[in-house]
Protein backbone atom coordinates (compact mmCIF):
# COMPACT_ATOMS: atom_id res chain seq x y z
CA UNK A 1 0.00 0.00 0.00
CA UNK A 2 2.85 2.43 -0.74
CA UNK A 3 2.04 3.10 -4.39
CA UNK A 4 1.52 6.89 -4.56
CA UNK A 5 2.17 7.95 -8.16
CA UNK A 6 0.54 11.36 -7.65
CA UNK A 7 3.14 12.42 -5.10
CA UNK A 8 6.11 14.40 -6.38
CA UNK A 9 9.04 12.80 -4.59
CA UNK A 10 11.19 15.95 -4.67
CA UNK A 11 8.76 17.63 -2.29
CA UNK A 12 7.69 14.65 -0.16
CA UNK A 13 9.79 14.59 3.00
CA UNK A 14 9.95 11.95 5.73
CA UNK A 15 9.15 13.16 9.23
CA UNK A 16 12.30 14.49 10.89
CA UNK A 17 11.76 13.24 14.44
CA UNK A 18 14.90 14.86 15.77
CA UNK A 19 13.74 18.26 14.53
CA UNK A 20 10.20 17.67 15.72
CA UNK A 21 11.00 16.32 19.18
CA UNK A 22 14.22 18.14 20.01
CA UNK A 23 14.02 21.70 18.69
CA UNK A 24 16.19 24.49 19.95
CA UNK A 25 14.23 25.88 22.89
CA UNK A 26 13.51 29.57 23.42
CA UNK A 27 14.10 30.88 26.93
CA UNK A 28 11.76 33.88 27.03
CA UNK A 29 8.38 33.70 28.73
CA UNK A 30 5.42 32.56 26.59
CA UNK A 31 3.75 35.64 25.09
CA UNK A 32 -0.03 35.58 25.40
CA UNK A 33 -2.48 38.14 24.00
CA UNK A 34 -5.95 38.39 25.53
CA UNK A 35 -9.02 39.71 23.68
CA UNK A 36 -12.45 40.34 25.23
CA UNK A 37 -15.77 41.16 23.64
CA UNK A 38 -17.64 43.85 25.55
CA UNK A 39 -17.27 47.60 26.13
CA UNK A 40 -19.58 47.81 29.13
CA UNK A 41 -18.09 49.62 32.17
CA UNK A 42 -18.41 46.38 34.13
CA UNK A 43 -17.63 43.94 31.36
CA UNK A 44 -17.57 40.37 32.63
CA UNK A 45 -15.62 39.16 29.61
CA UNK A 46 -12.97 41.78 30.48
CA UNK A 47 -13.00 40.75 34.14
CA UNK A 48 -12.61 37.12 33.05
CA UNK A 49 -9.59 37.97 30.90
CA UNK A 50 -8.09 39.88 33.82
CA UNK A 51 -8.41 36.77 35.98
CA UNK A 52 -6.92 34.71 33.16
CA UNK A 53 -4.00 37.14 32.84
CA UNK A 54 -3.26 36.83 36.55
CA UNK A 55 -3.22 33.05 36.28
CA UNK A 56 -1.06 33.13 33.16
CA UNK A 57 1.43 35.38 34.92
CA UNK A 58 1.60 32.92 37.82
CA UNK A 59 2.30 30.20 35.26
CA UNK A 60 5.26 32.15 33.88
CA UNK A 61 3.70 33.82 30.84
CA UNK A 62 3.98 37.43 29.70
CA UNK A 63 0.53 38.85 28.96
CA UNK A 64 -0.92 41.81 27.11
CA UNK A 65 -4.61 42.68 26.80
CA UNK A 66 -6.10 44.62 23.91
CA UNK A 67 -8.73 47.24 24.74
CA UNK A 68 -11.22 47.29 21.81
CA UNK A 69 -12.54 50.76 22.64
CA UNK A 70 -12.18 52.91 19.52
CA UNK A 71 -11.57 50.02 17.15
CA UNK A 72 -13.48 50.79 13.92
CA UNK A 73 -15.68 48.34 12.09
CA UNK A 74 -13.92 46.30 9.40
CA UNK A 75 -13.79 48.20 6.09
CA UNK A 76 -14.95 51.40 7.82
CA UNK A 77 -11.36 52.61 8.24
CA UNK A 78 -7.98 52.03 6.66
CA UNK A 79 -5.68 49.32 8.03
CA UNK A 80 -3.36 52.16 9.10
CA UNK A 81 -5.88 53.21 11.77
CA UNK A 82 -3.98 53.38 15.11
CA UNK A 83 -6.24 50.86 16.88
CA UNK A 84 -5.99 48.42 14.00
CA UNK A 85 -2.20 48.74 13.99
CA UNK A 86 -2.11 48.26 17.76
CA UNK A 87 -4.13 45.06 17.48
CA UNK A 88 -2.08 43.67 14.59
CA UNK A 89 1.20 44.46 16.33
CA UNK A 90 0.01 42.60 19.43
CA UNK A 91 -1.04 39.59 17.37
CA UNK A 92 2.40 39.52 15.71
CA UNK A 93 4.04 39.78 19.14
CA UNK A 94 2.05 36.93 20.64
CA UNK A 95 2.75 33.22 20.63
CA UNK A 96 -0.71 32.35 21.93
CA UNK A 97 -4.04 34.03 22.48
CA UNK A 98 -7.10 33.97 24.72
CA UNK A 99 -10.45 34.96 23.20
CA UNK A 100 -13.27 35.64 25.68
CA UNK A 101 -16.69 36.76 24.47
CA UNK A 102 -20.07 37.27 26.05
CA UNK A 103 -22.88 35.33 24.42
CA UNK A 104 -25.39 37.74 22.91
CA UNK A 105 -28.46 36.53 20.97
CA UNK A 106 -26.93 33.06 20.94
CA UNK A 107 -23.63 34.13 19.42
CA UNK A 108 -20.38 35.95 20.08
CA UNK A 109 -20.64 39.72 20.18
CA UNK A 110 -19.98 42.01 17.23
CA UNK A 111 -17.15 43.57 19.21
CA UNK A 112 -15.43 40.19 19.46
CA UNK A 113 -15.95 39.43 15.78
CA UNK A 114 -14.69 42.90 14.77
CA UNK A 115 -11.38 42.28 16.50
CA UNK A 116 -10.96 38.92 14.81
CA UNK A 117 -11.98 40.33 11.42
CA UNK A 118 -9.24 42.96 11.65
CA UNK A 119 -6.61 40.24 12.08
CA UNK A 120 -5.52 39.39 8.52
CA UNK A 121 -4.76 35.89 7.30
CA UNK A 122 -1.65 37.29 5.65
CA UNK A 123 0.34 40.41 6.50
CA UNK A 124 3.32 41.30 4.33
CA UNK A 125 3.83 37.67 3.37
CA UNK A 126 3.58 36.55 7.01
CA UNK A 127 0.57 34.70 8.40
CA UNK A 128 0.27 36.33 11.82
CA UNK A 129 -1.99 33.72 13.48
CA UNK A 130 -0.93 30.47 11.83
CA UNK A 131 0.53 27.92 14.25
CA UNK A 132 -0.05 29.98 17.39
CA UNK A 133 -2.08 28.59 20.26
CA UNK A 134 -5.58 29.69 21.24
CA UNK A 135 -7.84 29.26 24.26
CA UNK A 136 -11.54 30.18 24.03
CA UNK A 137 -13.85 31.30 26.83
CA UNK A 138 -17.30 32.83 27.16
CA UNK A 139 -19.53 34.41 29.76
CA UNK A 140 -23.33 34.28 29.76
CA UNK A 141 -26.02 36.30 31.47
CA UNK A 142 -28.28 33.26 31.75
CA UNK A 143 -27.88 29.50 31.78
CA UNK A 144 -24.73 27.83 30.58
CA UNK A 145 -24.25 27.72 26.83
CA UNK A 146 -21.43 26.90 24.45
CA UNK A 147 -22.54 28.79 21.34
CA UNK A 148 -19.88 31.50 21.57
CA UNK A 149 -16.95 29.17 22.28
CA UNK A 150 -18.06 26.88 19.45
CA UNK A 151 -18.06 29.84 17.06
CA UNK A 152 -14.68 30.98 18.33
CA UNK A 153 -13.32 27.50 17.67
CA UNK A 154 -14.50 27.67 14.07
CA UNK A 155 -12.77 31.03 13.62
CA UNK A 156 -9.61 29.72 15.28
CA UNK A 157 -9.49 26.79 12.90
CA UNK A 158 -10.12 29.07 9.92
CA UNK A 159 -7.17 31.21 10.99
CA UNK A 160 -5.02 28.10 11.45
CA UNK A 161 -4.58 28.55 15.17
CA UNK A 162 -3.86 25.56 17.41
CA UNK A 163 -7.00 25.75 19.56
CA UNK A 164 -6.50 23.78 22.77
CA UNK A 165 -9.05 21.10 23.74
CA UNK A 166 -10.20 22.69 27.00
CA UNK A 167 -12.50 25.73 27.20
CA UNK A 168 -14.43 27.80 29.74
CA UNK A 169 -18.10 28.80 29.78
CA UNK A 170 -19.39 30.70 32.81
CA UNK A 171 -23.18 31.10 33.20
CA UNK A 172 -24.81 33.92 35.17
CA UNK A 173 -21.48 35.68 35.24
CA UNK A 174 -22.93 38.55 37.29
CA UNK A 175 -23.05 36.13 40.24
CA UNK A 176 -19.46 34.97 39.85
CA UNK A 177 -17.66 38.26 40.63
CA UNK A 178 -17.48 40.05 43.97
CA UNK A 179 -17.76 43.79 44.69
CA UNK A 180 -14.03 44.16 43.97
CA UNK A 181 -14.54 42.66 40.50
CA UNK A 182 -12.63 39.51 41.39
CA UNK A 183 -13.92 36.09 40.41
CA UNK A 184 -15.23 34.10 43.35
CA UNK A 185 -13.94 30.61 44.19
CA UNK A 186 -16.04 28.07 42.27
CA UNK A 187 -15.80 25.22 39.77
CA UNK A 188 -16.06 27.89 37.06
CA UNK A 189 -12.95 29.61 38.39
CA UNK A 190 -11.19 26.25 38.58
CA UNK A 191 -12.00 25.67 34.92
CA UNK A 192 -10.38 28.98 33.98
CA UNK A 193 -7.23 27.84 35.81
CA UNK A 194 -7.37 24.54 33.91
CA UNK A 195 -7.67 26.30 30.56
CA UNK A 196 -4.80 28.70 31.20
CA UNK A 197 -2.57 25.89 32.45
CA UNK A 198 -3.30 23.91 29.30
CA UNK A 199 -2.71 26.94 27.09
CA UNK A 200 0.76 27.55 28.53
CA UNK A 201 1.67 23.87 28.16
CA UNK A 202 0.58 23.75 24.53
CA UNK A 203 2.35 27.03 23.80
CA UNK A 204 5.61 25.76 25.25
CA UNK A 205 5.26 22.49 23.34
CA UNK A 206 4.62 24.07 19.95
CA UNK A 207 6.10 27.56 19.72
CA UNK A 208 9.64 26.38 18.91
CA UNK A 209 8.33 23.91 16.33
CA UNK A 210 5.91 26.26 14.59
CA UNK A 211 7.88 26.59 11.35
CA UNK A 212 8.37 22.83 11.04
CA UNK A 213 4.80 21.98 12.01
CA UNK A 214 3.57 24.33 9.27
CA UNK A 215 5.93 23.02 6.59
CA UNK A 216 3.49 21.36 4.17
CA UNK A 217 3.93 19.21 1.08
CA UNK A 218 1.42 21.19 -1.01
CA UNK A 219 3.09 24.51 -0.21
CA UNK A 220 6.58 23.16 -0.88
CA UNK A 221 5.33 21.90 -4.23
CA UNK A 222 3.61 25.17 -5.09
CA UNK A 223 6.64 27.23 -4.09
CA UNK A 224 8.90 25.12 -6.27
CA UNK A 225 6.57 25.57 -9.24
CA UNK A 226 6.44 29.34 -8.75
CA UNK A 227 10.23 29.49 -8.47
CA UNK A 228 10.60 27.52 -11.69
CA UNK A 229 8.27 29.87 -13.53
CA UNK A 230 10.21 32.91 -12.33
CA UNK A 231 13.67 31.49 -13.09
CA UNK A 232 12.71 30.15 -16.51
CA UNK A 233 10.67 33.08 -17.79
CA UNK A 234 11.94 34.38 -21.12
CA UNK A 235 11.45 38.06 -20.38
CA UNK A 236 11.30 40.30 -17.33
Amino acid sequence: MTDTPNIEEDHFNPIDESRLLSPQRATHRPRILLLYGSLRPRSFSRLMTEEAARILTRLGAETRTFNPTGLPLPDDAAPEHPKVQELRDLVSWSEGMVWCSPERHGAMTGIMKTQIDWIPLSLGGVRPTQGKTLAVMQVSGGSQSFNAVNQLRILGRWMRLLTIPNQSSTPKAFLEFDEDDRMKPSPFYDRVVDVMEELVKFTLLTRDNKDYLLNRYSERKESAEELSKRVNQKAI
